[in-house]
Parts: structure tokens; C-alpha cells; sequence
């Protein structure tokens, strides 16, 4: 539908949803998801976590339309899914929402005077409590959003399905294989998600994947018990000099990649194109070591579109108290994030190669169980790309930041590699939200502007007219 009626409905909704956050309803609504202690890490909160689902969520999706299930994860040590479709249509596109509802240890006692973590509090412009920026409050941003629109429009104009889940803050144990199980009930045309901060709070922020990630030890265990330096020192190899030399191997002394299997081939010009304007700095976090990093990359270049490695921790013999002897053992844990383009397979063979070349045998590489998430990015001129950055800059008049992938990591792979699907994630936190610390909050502004940029966007999708790309799901019930 378009022309003048079609305009005046979609600002009409856009209003509404605006509304929706002056009159107080989202804060009322967002206070009762908080007080839900979803801590995945909490054994003690299992019973919690189905809660959420079952009276916080579901009975919402039902009166919207949905018909839900709830399901147990086939992962012992995960929460249960929440899996939620309404279907209008077997020739109309078809749009999946995620969303996780677990959140981190709630760090009772080391918030501010005041505030308290299950407990939704304002303080102008901030939105505090545990949760609300990770993630209760941007997936409930974009399910007030499909409200709105069934609301203005009478339907959605597309089939919706929507995931939660309730193990994300704990690694998402047993979402692969879930999503293996589930693909026909799962399956659409795009992902459009939540997640993350915008790299600026005052400009929407639009990605559409995420750099992955490999953890790993340099372990270099060469005897028991530590032994005099005097008597001992210059006749046993020290385990802490092994594993320096062997850091001095991955990267130069700015932090530049020296193995040509962990420097990336995917930094075209199309990506270039869509890095170079956008911001690193936002005045939330230590300002940027210019000279650090790949000398030939801007900073956005290197957060974005290339490689990084960083030692997580470091330890041998004793630093808070040491002692006059060489040690037995030394350890650093180390990590890359890669973009795609990066032959995983390749990573740690080709480091395994470079030091035994250089006579550091004795080190050995110790790769960590689930430290590893493959890496996503959808093109910067992808239709759906294209489409969504269309609606939101139409909503807010500004022209929204284009990541090809975040500088983290998470679960994208699911989506893109089990159901075959784009993703697309319009963030509505900012930098500075004190995720997984103390005091967490949300901007009100940031949520404001959400609701009215998740309404327009599904308005945009369900239109006559929209033109959407279609990408393989049938479309069907499931």
C-alpha cells in the first residue's frame, strides 16, 4: 500500500509506539521482566528461568496472536526455549525474533546507593537493573514493537516467529543442537534481532554479524616445584622466558599479526567503504592506542574488519609473592577474534608450526572446550541490508552506523549457518551500559527511539508493496 493513507498509518503507529514509552507503560512493563533473578549461572534459579517464560512472556505472545511451546534443552546444563509463531499466510515473508531472557549474577550489594539489581529504577535519563540492556529490555523493545503494529494495522502483514532463550549468559549450551532439531519450526527469510550496544547513543546502529572467537593456553609445564635461581638459574629452561617467546611470535610489538594464516582476505572494498565514516571513540571507555595495531588499518578497520589477538591472563610462580627460584610452569591464556575470511581450521596448526620451527616445542597449545565461535558478516549491499537501513534512517532522519560484524562475538552461526538465513541486530543499548557490572541501566532516549524504529521496520516489512528478498523459507506453518 502506499501514498498518503499508507504514510499517515505508518507515522500513526510510530507515534504510538513513542507513547507507548512517555506514558510510562514501558517502564511498568520492563519492571516486571526484571524482577524475574534469571541467573543462568545460578543453578539454584532453573525454576526461575522456566518462570520467565511461562508467566512473563508467553501469556504476552498469546494475546498478541502467537501460539507458543515451550521446550527443554537438549543440553543438560541449559535453560528451556521459548518458541512463538504467528502465521498470517503461506505467501508472506517470513521474520524470526530472538531474544535471551537470562541474565548474568545479579552483584547484590556492590550497586550504587539505591539501586538495587531486580529492581527497576530511573534516574533521568537511565534505566537501572540487572537485565534491561542484557537482554530483557531489547527483546521486549521489539515484541511492544509487533504489538503496535498488529494494533495500527489489524495484522502484522508477515509470519513472526520468535526464539528466547535462557541459557545465552552461560555460553548457549544446546541452542545448536536445538536449532538442529527445530529448523522446519524455525526457519525464515531474515533474522532480525537485538542485541549489543549502538557504537553511539545518539545514532542507531545497524549489524548484521560478529567477529568469532578461539580461546587457547600456551602452557609450558616443565617440572614439578620451583627450584633456586641461584643454584639452579642458567641450567633449567624457564617456562615464563618459553612463553614470552612464544607471544613475541604471534604478533610484533604494536600488536600486529605475524602469521599469514591469522590475517584475514576479507577486508574488500565494499566493507572498507562501509567502515570508513563510522566513530570508535564515544567518550564511554579508555581512548584508543593510535599506534596500536595493524599500521595500515584505520581503528575502525581494525575493530571491525580484521583480526585481533589479546592475552587474556598470564601467570608463573607466584606474583603476589614471588620467591628467589625458577618455576616449574607457565601458562597464558590467549584469544583471537576473527571476521570471516580466517581459515579456522588453519590457526593453531600454523602456530604449532611456527614454534617448533623456532625450537619452542616444549610449548604446547591447549585449546579450550566451547572457546570457539565461528565468525558471521552479511554484505554491506545485501537487500535486506539495504532494506532495513532504508526504514530506520525514514524513522529517525538519520543515516544509521553499518557494521558488517560486531568487534564481539556471539551465537550468530545459528541462525546463518543451521537455518541458512541473513541476520540483521539493531542494537538499543549503548557503550556505556554497565553490562555485566554493576548499576546496568538502559537510556531512555536509546529506548524511545527503539520502539519507534522496531515499529516502523515491521511496518515496512508487512506493506503490499515492500519487496522483500526472499530467502528460502516456504512461508508455511510449522
Amino acid at each position: 500500500m502506499t501514498g498518503p493513507g499508507a504514510r499517515s498509518s505508518r507515522d500513526a503507529a510510530v507515534t504510538a509506539a513513542a507513547a507507548f514509552f512517555d506514558d510510562g507503560r514501558f517502564v511498568r512493563d520492563l519492571a516486571a521482566l526484571v524482577a524475574y533473578p534469571t541467573e543462568s549461572q545460578n543453578p539454584a534459579r532453573a525454576e526461575v528461568l522456566q518462570a520467565y517464560l511461562t508467566e512473563a512472556i508467553m501469556p504476552r505472545l498469546e494475546a498478541a496472536g502467537y501460539s507458543c511451546g515451550i521446550f527443554p534443552n537438549p543440553d543438560p546444563r541449559g535453560g528451556p526455549f521459548l518458541v512463538a509463531e504467528r502465521h498470517e499466510g503461506d505467501g508472506l515473508p517470513t521474520v524470526l525474533t530472538y531474544g535471551h531472557g537470562d541474565v548474568i549474577h545479579g552483584q547484590e550489594g556492590q550497586w550504587r546507593a539505591g539501586l538495587e539489581p531486580f529492581v527497576v529504577s530511573v534516574d533521568g535519563e537511565e534505566i537501572y537493573g540487572r537485565g534491561t540492556a542484557d537482554n530483557k529490555g531489547q527483546h521486549l523493545i521489539n515484541i511492544i514493537a509487533l504489538e503496535q503494529v498488529i494494533a495500527g494495522r489489524g495484522h502484522l502483514g508477515f509470519n513472526s516467529r520468535i526464539i528466547i532463550e535462557m541459557s545465552e549468559e552461560t555460553g548457549s549450551a544446546g541452542l545448536a543442537e536445538f536449532f538442529s532439531a527445530m529448523k522446519d519450526r524455525l526457519s525464515a527469510d531474515v533474522l532480525i534481532a537485538s542485541d549489543g550496544p549502538r557504537l553511539q547513543p545518539d545514532t542507531p546502529t545497524v549489524f548484521t554479524g560478529s567477529r568469532g572467537a578461539v580461546t587457547f593456553d600456551l602452557v609450558a609445564d616443565l617440572r614439578d616445584g620451583a627450584h633456586h635461581s641461584g643454584n639452579w638459574g642458567g641450567l633449567l629452561a624457564d617456562p615464563a622466558m618459553l612463553i614470552a617467546q612464544a607471544l613475541a611470535l604471534i604478533t610484533d610489538a604494536r600488536g600486529d599479526l605475524l602469521i599469514p594464516e591469522w590475517r584475514p582476505d576479507s577486508l574488500t572494498p565494499d566493507v572498507r567503504a562501509a567502515l570508513r565514516d563510522l566513530p570508535v571513540t564515544g567518550g564511554d571507555g579508555p581512548e584508543p592506542d593510535e599506534d596500536w595495531g595493524a599500521p595500515d588499518l584505520s581503528m575502525a578497520e581494525r575493530a571491525y574488519g580484521w583480526n585481533s589477538f589479546a592475552v587474556l591472563a598470564m601467570t608463573s610462580g607466584l606474583p603476589e609473592a614471588p620467591v628467589n627460584a625458577i618455576s616449574g610452569t607457565a601458562r597464558a591464556t590467549c584469544q583471537l577474534r576473527f571476521v570471516t575470511g580466517t581459515d579456522t581450521a588453519a590457526l593453531l596448526p600454523a602456530l604449532r608450526a611456527i614454534l617448533d620451527a623456532r625450537g619452542l616445542g616444549r610449548v604446547e597449545i591447549r585449546p579450550h572446550q566451547g572457546g570457539h565461535f565461528p565468525a558471521t558478516r552479511l554484505a554491506p549491499d545485501h537487500p535486506w541490508t539495504k532494506f532495513v537501513c532504508a526504514s530506520v534512517q525514514n524513522t529517525t532522519l538519520k543515516r544509521p552506523h553499518l557494521l558488517p560484524n560486531l568487534a564481539g562475538s556471539l551465537p550468530n552461526h545459528v541462525f546463518t549457518e543451521i537455518l541458512g538465513m541473513p541476520t540483521v541486530w539493531i542494537p538499543h543499548s549503548w557503550r556505556g551500559c554497565s553490562q555485566h557490572a554493576p548499576d546496568e541501566h538502559m537510556r531512555a532516549s536509546i529506548c524511545r527511539e527503539g520502539l519507534q524504529i522496531m515499529t516502523g521496520l515491521f511496518w515496512d516489512i508487512g506493506a503490499a508493496d515492500a519487496g522483500l528478498p526472499r530467502t528460502g523459507a516456504c512461508g508455511t506453518a510449522g
